[in-house]
């Protein structure tokens, strides 16, 4: 493969350096990008249960909930227009994920943050100050294109600037800023709900302009990656002074000189594109696209998305329901920690497997709940409904340390560099395609399928934990410049790049196959 060029003294992944206090403080300050959209995820689920929010924008969803009583529990919440209010976000942040990933290539990793930032601003203050649905929806699309620069760009800059020892748990830190987003999200739902006057959904959309303002303001300082300063500046200087700089050595001619030579292959490919359709990239390619499509058919964002909704299903209050999305929210917080401390020890496989097998058992528990004991009408017993609640926090946990970092983290560091942005691009763009399927389809979901959606989850978990036993082989403590060696050894994978990469010997990348 391209990025098979490696200097002996770097071929077991032997870099010099460690944690440095600037990598740290800057990866924290990316890391806002993933607060950004953990807080959007919290905050529509929370709104969308309120019910001064439905009797204003939603009014048809707001009669079914408090005067209708003929209609099934499973049925209240089943609006197009309501989904369409979550899902806008995601149709805006898809396109915006290919435009994000022009900026990223062109002009670095930082610009892309940085409008990012921006975008998630102004569209904090046009939904806080919306009058119609129509201005709600709009400030959720600028909101969408502020996650879509920020997803495409965070991952690849912490992969890029952890040392590569401790990668997995600096790129895990981008699913717990999700985390630490979406919990301060469901507390400040659960303390605006209570404001009297009804506007305290007002409050709630709104206060996502404090983060967006920091990650912004943020940005401005932000160091560009080591990566990024060779493809997209032609700074070898100054990538040697960053690499210094970050890993806290002048040793570091044995990643700077993987750096040039996978920089050297970015020359060669004008159509990044097109490139990553090669047979030589098939794994990617095909990682690309499956991890994120099971990381959305776990069903975690019916939770997610719809948690007090799905509690006041069940017969809670609206009080209860927003304080139950606030016990989900500390518990996957608390999981992902986890996993960042122990990813780069078991790896990415033991906790995929693990977290699927904890995830599928959680799943069939819901379901079963759900079904004998959950009727069209009436709610749950105290006892069970505590029960299914319990059910959904180890459900939560079992995603908060596999599906939930490691969705972001594996795509992030398997991408050679000369089809890297396109790769993230790709990934992005189908989280949000199938985010954008499930968030309009599960509430309909939920009302003809009823219990059954939990089951439909629980089976796409049985296959996604079978794909990775079969197919994702171990990338941990491997240099990202020196990842084509996992496919080339692994049982199914080499057949396609062993193949490709002896054809391919004679002659580097063709310019115009690209």
């Amino acid at each position: 493969m391209a990025v098979g060029l490696a200097v002996a003294s770097a071929v077991e992944g032997n870099y010099n350096g460690h944690i440095t206090w600037f990598v740290v403080l800057s990866c924290l300050m990316a890391g806002m990008g993933g607060v950004i959209f953990g807080y959007d995820i919290g905050i529509s689920g929370g709104v969308t249960s309120m019910e001064s929010f439905l009797k204003r924008f939603f009014h048809e969803v707001y009669i079914k909930m408090t005067e209708d009583t003929k209609i099934s529990n499973y049925c209240k919440f089943n609006s197009q227009l309501l989904t369409s209010f979550t899902s806008s976000l995601y149709i805006a942040g898809l396109f915006a994920s290919f435009l994000a990933s022009f900026v990223t290539r062109a002009f670095g990793r930082k610009p892309s943050i940085l409008t990012g930032g921006a975008a998630f601003l102004a569209g904090s203050a046009l939904a806080g100050a919306a009058s119609n649905v129509y201005m709600l929806i709009l400030g959720r699309a600028l909101l969408g294109v502020g996650v879509g620069f920020a997803n495409q760009s965070v991952p690849l800059y912490l992969s890029e600037m952890a040392p590569p020892r401790y990668r997995g748990a600096f790129s895990n830190g981008f699913q717990f800023s999700i985390g630490i987003g979406a919990l301060s999200a469901n507390l400040i739902n659960y303390g605006t709900e209570k404001i009297k006057g009804g506007w305290g959904w007002r409050v709630s959309l709104a206060v996502g302009a404090v983060p967006a303002s920091i990650l912004t303001l943020g940005a401005l300082f932000l160091p560009e990656t080591p990566n990024s300063l060779i493809q997209s500046h032609n700074g070898q200087e100054k990538a040697n002074s960053m690499l210094q700089l970050v890993r806290g050595t002048p040793s570091i001619q044995a990643e700077l000189d993987d750096l040039i030579k996978a920089d050297l292959n970015t020359k060669t490919v004008c159509h990044p594109f097109r490139t990553i359709r090669q047979e030589k990239y098939r794994p990617q390619l095909v990682m690309a696209i499956a991890i994120p499509f099971f990381q959305q058919v776990t069903g975690i964002n019916v939770i997610a998305f719809y948690a007090p909704v799905l509690f006041r299903t069940i017969g809670l209050g609206e009080s209860a329901s927003l304080m139950s999305a606030v016990v989900t929210g500390v518990i996957g917080c608390s999981s992902t920690f986890i996993s960042m401390l122990i990813v780069d020890k078991l790896g990415r496989r033991t906790l995929f497997l693990v977290g699927g097998i904890q995830m599928f058992v959680s799943q069939l528990m819901v379901g079963g709940i759900m079904a004998a004991k959950l009727g069209d009408h009436g709610g749950l017993s105290t006892g069970y409904a505590y029960v299914l609640l319990l059910s959904i926090c180890i459900y939560v946990a079992g995603f908060g340390w596999s599906w939930g970092p490691l969705g972001w983290l594996v795509p992030s560091e398997i991408y050679p560099l000369e089809i890297r942005s396109a790769g993230q691009s790709i990934t992005v763009a189908v989280s949000f395609l199938f985010t954008i399927a499930v968030a309009q389809t599960s509430l309909a979901m939920l009302c003809h399928l009823k219990s059954g959606i939990f089951f439909f989850f629980g089976g796409w978990v049985a296959v996604m934990t079978a794909f990775v036993y079969l197919l994702l082989p171990e990338t941990k403590n491997i240099p990202i410049e020196q990842m084509d060696r996992v496919w080339r050894e692994h049982w199914f994978w080499k057949r396609i790049v062993d193949q490709e990469h002896e054809t391919s010997k004679p002659k580097d990348h063709d310019p115009n196959s690209a």
